[in-house]
């Protein structure tokens, strides 16, 4: 059996507010701390470059493309498979010293063409492209925002004047009884009649609003009265006075927290808009950065093509000499040309790609050129061939970290919080106190001798007052609560998923950059073999011993074992561009520090 400990009505409704009390301080004390910590970290991001340095990441140095190739051809050794012998220097001379690269050289024999670098036209597509031109204006949207809030404490000037004239007719009045300093007056009766009279009246007031921070306000004025009657019994009067109010909440809107918060609120909006614009200038960098390899893989390919059509050409040439010669069947004659023939479509095919991708690169710089003499592009930035072994998991914490999605919503979550805060101020009663206080000056028949004896004549009127007011139910305010805390229950299960996504996105970057470099080993193993059995079955053509289109079927295995490596490349440069941005950062080719404004 539970024990209940029985108190009086009264007491029980002293404890539950104080309890209440106590655990809305408690929460607002985390919450601002919470808030205090995002805001450290939050301006320590945006000042940081967008920039990751692949190196920090490694566990151990990077191993070049010659090292990788004879390290798998060991593993192979060891794997008690036949060892092939190649000239492993000659192979690899592009790699190790790009200067001396005869193999893929994209566009180097094109006439009018233009040779980009990838910083080059990373430099472009922050100057040029569209949707980084739109995005840029959010952040400059977003601090008018921020302005505007900021100045719901400006102080306010004030002044009015009013000038009015009445003429009014007899009337007759009501009855009344006098009380005088002479008994013989005392319970006269009377009637008073408003006469036919012509009156004016002068009014001017000027001062100053003063908001405070605090919620209250704070009034300094100076009313001029005056009047003026027209007649049998003219006057001109006047009338000054400093007037000095206050107003002040002390309850609901009272306090610097509440009345502050929709200017966090909007500094917030304007953090997540700076953010969400830095995002957007990483994912087109990191798009165009792909279009770039991209445009790289069609030059590579085109190459090839071109290489393969070429060879059959020089085998046509030769099978016809040797035809003529009498030394081969004239069937091989037609084997040749169906083996050109083939080669020239594949090869149209590998311009036309060449042509959508560099439209592809200029769509997204804004340099689409319609005229007929447009510029070729031509990338001359060499691939970077490395092998990395990341340390994973410092890779994941910095992606936690750094990441730009995460950060705006941590972002939100503190615009959250403030909201919480300031709605839970709005469920209390409200209760104001007003205090006025004005000196008066004398009555004086001129205007400008109104503020003469405004300190010296001990006239004056003040006021002071409590006001009082609260909803019967006060659920509508309640609710608005209770939507704001469930919002920002919302936003963290959001939060919770997009950290689920981000580690998924690290490791499959991983995977693919660690793939794609044995793709690269694999590739250069099959071009190296395919490149000695085209040469092999040559010479046994040559010698009677192998048809053309033998000789054809390995031609065509060196070209696609080329096309391979040129894929595997560009794809190992898109893995490392896709693990930069997983990281919410740039890759280091260039440093480049992006201004949102």
């Amino acid at each position: 059996m539970m024990y209940k400990q029985n108190r009086p009505p009264v007491i029980n409704g002293i404890i539950k507010p104080i309890m209440v009390l106590m655990g809305c301080v408690c929460s607002t004390v985390a919450l601002a701390e919470e808030s205090t910590e995002l805001t450290g970290r939050l301006t320590k991001r945006l000042a940081t470059e967008e920039q990751l340095q692949l190196d920090d990441y490694t566990t151990q140095a990077p191993k070049t493309l010659k090292d990788a190739v004879q390290g798998f051809q060991n593993t192979q050794k060891n794997s008690n498979h036949k060892a092939i012998v190649i000239d492993l220097k000659k192979a690899l001379i592009p790699f190790d010293d790009p200067a001396a690269d005869t193999g893929i050289r994209p566009g180097a024999e094109t006439n009018n063409a233009q040779q980009i670098k990838i910083e080059d036209i990373r430099m472009r597509a922050l100057s040029n492209n569209l949707a980084i031109q739109v995005a840029k204006i959010d952040p400059l949207i977003a601090a008018t925002s921020t302005r505007q809030e900021e100045a719901k404490f400006d102080n306010i000037v004030f002044a009015y004047a009013k000038y009015s004239g009445y003429e009014t007719p007899k009337i007759s009045g009501d009855k009344v009884e006098f009380t005088s300093d002479n008994p013989a007056l005392n319970k006269a009766l009377v009637k008073l009649s408003t006469v036919e009279q012509e009156k004016r009246s002068l009014g001017l007031e000027a001062g100053i609003k003063i908001p405070l921070r605090t919620g209250g306000t704070v009034t300094l004025s100076s009313p001029i009265e005056g009047k003026e009657g027209i007649g049998k019994f003219a006057t001109e009067e006047y009338r000054s006075a400093l007037r000095f109010s206050f107003s002040q909440p002390l309850l609901r809107d009272a306090g610097k927290q509440v009345n502050e918060a929709s200017i966090r609120v909007a500094a917030y909006e304007q953090q997540a808009t700076d953010l969400n614009t830095r995002l957007q200038a990483i994912r087109v960098i990191a798009t165009v950065d792909k279009a770039y390899w991209a445009l790289y893989e069609a030059w590579g390919e085109l190459d090839v093509r071109r290489q393969q059509f070429e060879y059959a050409q020089q085998n046509l040439a030769m099978v016809k000499r040797r035809v003529e010669e009498g030394l081969t069947a004239a069937v091989e004659v037609n084997r040749a040309e169906i083996g050109v023939a083939d080669r020239m479509e594949a090869l149209i095919v590998a311009e036309t790609n060449l042509k959508l991708a560099q439209r592809q690169l200029r769509f997204f710089l804004n340099d689409i050129d319609d005229t007929a003499q447009a510029s070729v592009l031509v990338p001359i930035s060499q691939p970077n061939l490395l092998k990395y072994e990341f340390d994973r998991q410092k890779l994941l914490n910095d992606a936690m970290v750094g990441r730009l999605e995460l950060l705006a919503q941590e972002v939100k979550l503190a615009a959250d919080i403030t909201n919480i805060e300031y709605l839970e101020n709005q469920t209390l009663p409200m209760f104001t106190l007003d205090y006025q206080y004005g000196a008066l000056s004398n009555t004086s028949s001129g205007i400008g001798n109104s503020y003469q004896h405004i300190f010296g004549e001990p006239f004056n009127d003040w006021s002071i007052g409590l006001k009082f007011e609260m909803p019967l139910t006060n659920e509508a305010r309640k609710a608005r609560l209770e939507r704001a805390v469930q919002q920002r229950n919302q936003r963290l299960a959001t939060k919770s998923l997009q950290e689920l996504t981000v580690k998924k996105e690290i490791y499959d970057a991983l995977d693919q950059v660690d793939q794609h470099w044995q793709r690269i080993l694999s590739a250069r193993q099959q071009v190296l073999i395919a490149g000695i059995n085209y040469d092999a079955e040559l010479k046994q053509f040559n010698e009677g011993l192998r048809t053309m289109t033998e000789v054809l079927e390995t031609l065509t295995r060196l070209g696609e074992a080329q096309i391979k490596e040129v894929r595997a490349i560009s794809d190992y440069q898109v893995s490392l561009v896709d693990t930069a941005y997983a990281t919410g950062t740039l890759l280091g080719y260039s440093k480049l520090n992006f201004q949102s404004r």
